[in-house]
């Protein structure tokens, strides 16, 4: 059975919180320890704008955060290379498209 986003993304919160060595008490700043359990149990969405804060915490690009939720369960350099090389052609295409509008952020 395939997971859902909110699961993966509850995964994925927990992995990089624990490879940055970063508390769930360390979101204090930007989330109370609660809601940053109930995310880790795939209980609460987390919007952009959350995401970005937590990723803030973590001292992490948003992006990585994401795609750490969409790696495969077996995850090697190969999967990341593989995830990379797709997500770069996208953004590429996606951005050959229409050269002269602004890309958020950009």
């Amino acid at each position: 059975m395939k997971s859902s986003p909110r699961n993966r993304l509850a995964q994925a919160l927990r992995t990089a919180r624990h490879a940055t060595g970063v508390s769930q008490e360390g979101f204090g700043d930007v989330s109370g320890r609660t809601y940053i359990s109930q995310l880790e149990r795939g209980e609460r969405h987390a919007t952009l704008t959350k995401i970005d804060d937590l990723a803030s915490v973590l001292r992490i690009h948003p992006a990585s955060l994401v795609l750490l939720a969409y790696l495969p369960a077996k995850v090697n350099e190969g999967a990341i290379d593989t995830m990379l090389a797709t997500v770069r052609a996208e953004l590429v295409r996606l951005t050959a498209k229409d050269q002269g509008s602004v890309v958020a952020g950009g």
